[in-house]
């Protein structure tokens, strides 16, 4: 047991935290990668224009090295490292670990991991508003002008006998305070707002081998926790369906127990089964649930990826490997996953070796390369930009 500990602890500090002592700077840069977008992507639920989407890239853990990338749909340009353009006079830029990135009303939000902070910016400029105070934050959503932040509450800390539980921090977007918490699992990770109700993804993930296995339902407007919903171990992503289910991915323990995708029916909040797929991040697209995984083991020190589309309505999977030229032999760690709902093209990202400055692949749908760009460190998570419809 001692042994396996020590194992999964250096692995994690390496492939998952991915440290470094040197730090190179990323200078600004414009790159055209695809023809402009003359017509304009429009929307057509909520006829506003698609402009374009914003790229947050993780950085290296102890670096202050989390970069924000745009992508501008209408020039057809790639823009890498807007923030420190936007911000001169921020020491540090973005700061360590950025983990989250959505767009709420006019502003955009940037949750930055080990900074224990998230950032707020005008969502067209990027020009920072001011930031919330977070410990150890790691997941945001919203709801009726508040953002609600899933936090570690604790330190940052490989320990099976961890005391600290984790919580949801309700913060008034107006103002950017903290205005409650409510107590949760142990290192609860994604959230999903279904109705009147926050769903918790409780990963337990510091506590090796002890992880969690539940999530946890919170009702809103009381902001107390109501119900745990016993899952499966070290639960991380949370996406719900139009039709009620509640999607949970498990990364399993890297030994006996493997990553799994789940669902919940949020009607009855009761587990409501299993599709034996190993899911690492998931993205929906009306009834499609496009993912990639990379699976790892400890016994055979091998990883395994797979890109793939489920149907939502039938619990099937439509494909195992959605890249239908090729090209995804280029991909060497995926980490990030989106699609455009106008034109289903697939953006997908790679960490490359989660040292060198990663990679943006553009897929259209049916599974072709259309372009790519590079990118920061870590390029992980998206939020697409709207006009004011």
């Amino acid at each position: 047991m001692k042994q396996r500990f020590l194992l999964l602890t250096a692995a994690l500090s390496f492939c998952l935290l991915s440290c470094r002592e040197d730090v190179e700077v990323f200078k600004p840069e414009v790159v055209p990668v695809t023809p402009p977008d003359s017509t304009g992507v429009n929307d057509s639920i909520s006829h506003a224009r698609m402009l374009g989407f914003y790229l947050l890239n993780e950085g290296n853990m102890g670096s202050n090295k989390s970069t924000l990338d745009y992508f501008d749909f209408a020039a057809g340009e790639y823009h890498r490292n807007i923030y420190g353009n936007a911000n001169p006079g921020v020491p540090k830029e973005l700061g360590d670990v950025g983990n989250d990135i959505a767009i709420y009303g006019n502003k955009l939000y940037a949750v930055i991991n080990c900074s224990n902070k998230v950032e707020v910016m005008d969502k067209y400029t990027a020009r920072r508003l001011g930031q919330i105070n977070i410990p150890n934050c790691r997941y945001i959503k919203f709801h009726e002008g508040y953002a609600y932040v899933t936090s570690y509450a604790g330190p940052v800390e490989i320990n099976p006998y961890y005391e600290q539980t984790g919580y949801v921090a309700k913060v008034d977007t107006a103002t950017f305070q903290v205005v409650g918490r409510c107590l949760v699992g142990f290192q609860p990770d994604e959230l999903e707002i279904v109705g009147s109700k926050i769903y918790v993804a409780n990963s337990g993930g510091y506590m090796v081998p002890n992880y969690e296995n539940t999530v946890s339902v919170i009702d809103i407007p009381t902001f107390t926790e109501t119900k745990r919903i016993e899952v499966e171990i070290n639960l991380h992503r949370l996406k719900a369906d139009k039709h009620g289910n509640l999607w949970v991915s498990s990364r399993g323990d890297y030994y006996d127990t493997p990553s799994k995708l789940f669902w919940i029916d949020t009607q009855t909040d009761t587990y409501g089964g299993a599709i034996d797929i190993p899911v690492t991040e998931m993205t929906l697209d009306g009834d499609s649930l496009y993912f990639y995984s990379t699976e790892f083991s400890y016994y055979n020190y091998d990883w395994k990826i797979n890109f793939g589309i489920i149907d939502v309505t039938t619990r099937q999977i439509v494909t195992r490997n959605f890249v239908t030229d090729g090209s995804e032999r280029e991909i060497t760690m995926p980490y990030g996953i989106m699609v455009n709902p106008r034109n289903k093209d697939i953006y997908m990202t790679d960490a490359a070796n989660y040292v060198f400055p990663g990679m943006l692949y553009c897929f259209d749908r049916y599974g072709k390369k259309k372009w790519t760009a590079q990118t920061g460190d870590i390029p992980a998570h998206f939020a697409m930009l709207y006009s004011e419809p």
